[in-house]
């Protein structure tokens, strides 16, 4: 089992940033690539980027590329998501992600999931 906690979510006005934690823990995290989702309200969930186990390769949907970055730091069991250059477009919920699968992450078949954190973004 791996649990998720995600933190760092927050009300931000249009074109400031954030950075958003999930604390990982139980079975070796290393060996989890981890991600993040989003779900704004009265719409689906939507990957938004995965981290390889290592941290060598990342994949991000195309609506946030060059404004989120994903990090991970394995020592210290955490994956980051900065996000700079928010748009109210960005309002969701975020949820970290985590499988042995990259692409499993990709593709939101993952087997763990956080609880979410509520990322607010004002005009």
């Amino acid at each position: 089992q791996v649990q998720l906690v995600e933190s760092g979510g927050g009300l931000v006005q249009a074109g400031g940033s954030l950075r958003l934690s999930c604390a990982a823990s139980g079975r070796t995290v290393s060996s989890y690539a981890m991600g993040w989702f989003r779900q704004a309200p009265g719409k689906e969930r939507e990957f938004v980027a995965v981290i390889s186990r290592t941290g060598g390769s990342t994949y991000y949907v195309g609506s946030v590329k060059g404004r989120f970055t994903i990090s991970r730091d394995n020592a210290k069991n955490t994956v980051s998501l900065e996000m700079n250059s928010l748009t109210p477009e960005d309002t969701a919920v975020y949820y970290c992600a985590a499988d042995l699968s990259f692409n499993s992450v990709v593709v939101g078949t993952n087997d763990y999931w956080g609880q979410g954190t509520q990322v607010t973004v004002s005009s």
